[in-house]
């Protein structure tokens, strides 16, 4: 059994959304935390049916609640039209409500009740380093930290059933239907620039679509949480920086299905790619849980100087580098940066054996690196 790292605890006792893609283990954490709640799941036909009929039938069941009980409502996007007998609970009764699902973006484009900041906002993350005891950094850049497809020795066959399901499931109902073949080819495309700065142009020709539908599609992997941008960092005054965002999926996993990536061995590029993809992970990871107001970003610049995180306004600057040995070669773009941002933590995570610093950038090995992550020691 892993322990997951988001709490619910909140001293206010309000009610909250609880995003988080598919298979992420929303249900089973939902089910952990609140064993003797009333539990509404959606996905089960005697609940879907009856709610959708009459969704007053909520209030009624809930008549004898107050505010010392909470109610949880797993995939409440099934049925939009529960949020506004959620919103009346909350005012006439004080109920705390935990209403879960893959994403919002149903709800929005219903025009449902989004409780008017009446519930907060908090998002399940694939597994993280610090939840699994026997961690296997080899194993978590092939399989990714979806718990499916972390634990298993080979998560191929799991991987097609979840691009499946997402495209059947979530695709279909953004209209696109008739494309379903032409999004899953811009799927694999968006893959290729996993981690890379996005050229929207150069997608849309690889894919034979306008640069606008590109956009668009890329809005709804966000808006689905299959997938994120971290945006350039641009506060640079000395040197002209790019300003274009990167695209990342939000599991290092589904990026290597896209892309055929697999047994990929250290010392490989396929390996270095998914190694800062899967430590860019974990740090959004990190500031989600920790409800941090901090954004990453990264550095590049028109003459190739490039971090690859920059944490907030160049508080933490790290570089990731899937080798034995850090050399002074790979602190050009760390080091160039820290001319501009003097006070800024300079870190490079890798391979070597000990940690140590070199020209005033420490340099941690990956499991002291995450070990340090996940104890507050870096962010």
């Amino acid at each position: 059994m892993y322990q997951r790292l988001l709490s619910f605890e909140d001293e206010n006792n309000d009610s909250l959304f609880l995003w988080g893609a598919r298979q992420t283990g929303k249900t089973t954490l939902l089910q952990m935390a609140f064993p003797n709640c009333r539990y509404y799941d959606l996905l089960r036909a005697a609940d879907f049916e009856r709610l959708l009929r009459r969704p007053g039938l909520l209030s009624e069941e809930l008549d004898a609640f107050g505010p010392e009980d909470t109610v949880v409502i797993d995939e409440i996007q099934k049925v939009p039209q529960l949020l506004d007998e959620v919103h009346s609970l909350i005012q006439r009764k004080g109920i705390r409500f935990i209403l879960s699902g893959s994403s919002p973006r149903k709800l929005k484009r219903y025009g449902a009740n989004l409780l008017g900041g009446r519930a907060d906002k908090v998002q399940l993350f694939p597994f993280v380093s610090a939840e699994i005891p026997d961690f296997d950094i080899f194993r978590a850049v092939n399989n990714g930290m979806i718990p499916r497809h972390y634990m298993v020795a080979n998560p191929w066959e799991r991987f097609r059933a979840y691009i499946g399901v997402y495209l059947n499931e979530e695709i279909r109902e953004e209209a696109l239907s008739r494309n379903l073949k032409g999004f899953s080819r811009f799927m694999e495309v968006a893959a290729q620039s996993d981690g890379e700065i996005l050229v929207y142009k150069n997608i849309a020709q690889d894919c034979g679509i306008d640069y606008r539908t590109v956009k668009a599609y890329f809005e709804i992997l966000e808006d689905t949480l299959l997938g994120y941008m971290i945006p350039a960092f641009t506060m640079s005054k000395k040197r002209k920086a790019v300003v274009s965002p990167k695209f990342y999926y939000y599991d290092v996993g589904i990026a290597n299905y896209l892309l055929g990536r697999k047994g990929m061995q250290l010392g490989s590029d396929d390996f270095g790619h998914a190694f800062e993809h899967l430590i860019v992970q974990e740090l959004v990871a990190w500031l989600g849980y920790h409800r941090s107001d901090e954004k990453l970003s990264y550095w590049r610049t028109a003459n190739g100087y490039e971090v690859d995180v920059v944490v907030g306004e160049a508080r933490v600057a790290i570089e990731v580098k899937s080798c034995r040995e850090v050399m002074s070669r790979h602190l050009k773009g760390l080091k160039a940066f820290s001319e501009e941002f003097p006070d800024c933590r300079l870190v490079v995570v890798s391979f070597d054996m000990y940690r140590r610093t070199m020209n005033g950038v420490e340099i941690i090995p990956i499991h002291t690196f995450l070990k340090d992550l996940w104890d507050g020691k870096i962010l």
